[in-house]
């Protein structure tokens, strides 16, 4: 996962704190956020109907809430799997290029040590071709009688 959590994470980190009942200090420090993070995201989720109070000090899930954590969670799993398929599909294209690559290495190094200086270019690798190829027989023309 990258650096920063998402504002879905950050909503669902509140909710996992909340799921058992919980206290401003409990969310906070479980959903690891600031003072002022958690007022702002406490409003939210309790606007969104999410979370309620319980009593003057704690607050509960609502069936709302509970609902997105379940789903909350099924995403999370198939987003982990996903990711994971995305990196298999990267490593191989990072594999495919490499032997692209080496490829190209056997290509220079056909050409220096296999062929050599003086048939490094096209034209030069045809004519040395042509040269060590035996010649066909010359057409001998019939001699006068």
């Amino acid at each position: 996962m990258g650096k920063h959590r998402s504002k879905l994470q950050i909503v669902a980190d509140i909710l996992f704190a909340v799921r058992n009942n919980a206290k401003k200090t409990q969310i906070m420090r479980q959903a690891n956020l600031s003072y002022k993070l958690l007022g702002q995201y406490l409003s939210f989720v309790i606007e969104a109907g999410f979370v309620r109070f319980k009593d003057a000090n704690s607050y509960t899930l609502t069936p709302r809430g509970h609902e997105f954590l379940k789903g909350y969670e099924e995403y999370s799993r198939r987003y982990t799997q996903l990711e994971e398929q995305f990196d298999d599909i990267n490593n191989q294209r990072i594999a495919l290029e490499k032997m692209c690559l080496n490829m190209n290495k056997v290509g220079d190094y056909f050409k220096k040590y296999v062929l050599g200086n003086k048939w490094s270019n096209k034209n030069n690798f045809i004519k040395n071709l042509n040269k060590n190829e035996p010649s066909p027989r010359p057409h001998r023309r019939p001699t006068p009688q």
